[in-house]
């Protein structure tokens, strides 16, 4: 990413003497610490990226991992005999498919915006053990009513964790997150794919037991785990680097590293919410477009999550074979995820990998709608998946490193979060057709070549806003805006360069 701090210079115009003391004060402080950033010693700082990568990964990746797992258990369920059970009509599972949305659209803001408040590793483990009490009393449910309430729960804990791509610019520079924000966005795909597994496992070894049909199990068992994560998560994930005890992973001297890392990335802002940053977020052309994106791939992913295992068992695969079908979709999912954030870091492209992505979702579509075989229908499937799943991770680190600051960066993804929550209410909604879901496939498509299009266009209009900054660069209100700070003005400032 292209950024420099400015530096203050001994001639500056005469109307831009009357400084405000906290301008100057910001001013110096910019540049103290990209003068500290510079000589970090590079053999240095790529060990203590790998202690990172040891530490902070593992249990990140953990939390992302169970909330997947605990997100895509419905579909599990409903071919292991919760619609049959409970008499669900394939409206009343949409409905239900839903709730957990419906907890993280409303819970998503503050579940975003106070991670620096409450403390990652409290809300991260407090969310955790919520959603898995929640999960696990799903096996009580007897009616559409308790499990509508019990499901909308389980989002609701489940949005205290969203913040993750927050928590790890904690720790890593801007050219470091895709790839790491596609470990625990894999999980998605992972966890799908073990899900598939287990609910197999299960279907096939517990059914009955106690009385009890798969469904039941398959809640129970998914909900137990996390709640004992959960505690390791509060007691050993670290909550940012100047909150970070010295320990005998990171030595004081390895501690200052990360500090500075971390300011590298501006997130040196208070954790106090700023609605001016919030409100300038939403006036921001550039947010809009970014929550199209997302709120398009939303669509179909969404309603993947729950509606994958009845797809495959719509194309020939029945029962505990559909749950283990998924898995290859999903297995071939996290394949391209790593894939896309590695080229991503290495290239610092994002846009052109969502429209490269788009296309080959579109070829899927075109296999699902126009084809009968149902192997090649799977391939479809796989495809779709394949391609969209990235764009997930992609477009989420896209907006974080043009939205630089701590207030402008918590609140754009919260923002983006809320509209994505609502474009996969409409995902599960449209999904209403079995066993082909035809209506629901030819509505992903349309989202898809919107997804493309909005890409192309944010790809030229970044270009463009570059151009106009350098054209600028010397005039008198970019001299005045570079005695500010990035995290007091974000992306307006004159140093800064949108990344494309």
């Amino acid at each position: 990413m292209e950024l420099q701090v400015p530096h203050q210079s001994s001639n500056r115009p005469e109307s831009l003497e009357p400084l405000s003391s906290n301008a100057s004060t910001a001013k110096e402080e910019n540049e103290i610490q990209e003068s500290e950033i510079q000589d970090i010693d590079p053999s240095v700082e790529r060990r203590v990226r790998w202690k990172l990568d040891l530490t902070i990964m593992p249990l990140l990746t953990s939390v992302q991992f169970l909330a997947n797992m605990a997100k895509s258990d419905l579909g599990n369920a409903e071919v292991a005999g919760l619609t049959e059970e409970m008499n669900l009509n394939s409206k009343e599972y949409s409905d239900l498919a839903i709730m957990i949305t419906v907890g993280y659209l409303i819970f998503q803001i503050p579940g975003t915006m106070l991670i620096k408040k409450i403390g990652p590793p409290y809300q991260f483990g407090g969310a955790m053990i919520a959603w898995g009490v929640f999960t696990t009393c799903v096996v009580a449910a007897k009616s559409l009513g308790s499990l509508m309430a019990l499901r909308f729960l389980t989002g609701a804990a489940e949005s205290f964790i969203h913040g993750s791509l927050i928590y790890l610019s904690f720790w890593y520079r801007y050219n470091e997150l895709a790839t790491r924000g596609a470990f625990f966005d894999g999980t998605a795909a992972l966890a799908g794919a073990f899900n598939g597994i287990m609910a197999h496992s299960i279907q096939v070894h517990l059914d009955g037991k106690n009385g009890w049909r798969a469904w039941r199990w398959i809640f129970l068992i998914e909900g137990c785990v996390p709640i004992a994560w959960g505690f390791v998560v509060f007691v050993f994930l670290p909550s940012s680097p100047d909150k970070m005890r010295s320990t005998s992973v990171f030595s004081p001297a390895e501690k200052e590293i990360l500090i500075q890392r971390s300011q590298s990335a501006h997130n040196t802002g208070s954790s106090k919410i700023r609605p001016k940053a919030m409100l300038e977020v939403l006036m921001d052309p550039t947010f809009w477009m970014l929550a199209g994106i997302d709120c398009g791939v939303h669509v179909t992913t969404a309603a993947l999550t729950n509606f994958l295992p009845p797809i495959l068992d719509g194309l020939g695969w029945e029962d505990e074979k559909a749950q283990l079908m998924s898995s290859i979709v999903y297995a071939c999912a996290f394949v391209n995820i790593m894939f896309c954030a590695r080229v991503a870091d290495k290239t610092n492209k994002r846009g052109i990998l969502i429209v490269a992505n788009c296309c080959v979702a579109l070829v899927g579509f075109v296999m699902l709608l126009a084809i009968t075989n149902d192997t090649t229908r799977l391939v479809g499937t796989c495809l779709i998946a394949a391609a969209l799943m990235p764009c997930l991770m992609l477009v989420i680190v896209w907006l974080a490193m043009n939205f630089p600051g701590y207030s402008y960066r918590t609140s754009s993804i919260a923002f983006i979060n809320v509209c994505a929550q609502l474009f996969g209410i409409l995902g599960n909604k449209v999904y209403a057709d079995p066993p082909y879901y035809r209506q629901g496939l030819a509505v992903s498509a349309g989202m898809t070549v919107m997804v493309g299009i909005l890409a192309i266009g944010l790809l030229w209009r970044l270009r463009l806003l570059n151009k106009k900054k350098d054209l600028e660069k010397d005039s008198q209100n970019s001299l005045e805006l570079s005695l500010l700070s990035i995290d007091e003005i974000g992306n307006k400032h004159p140093e800064f360069r949108y990344v494309y």
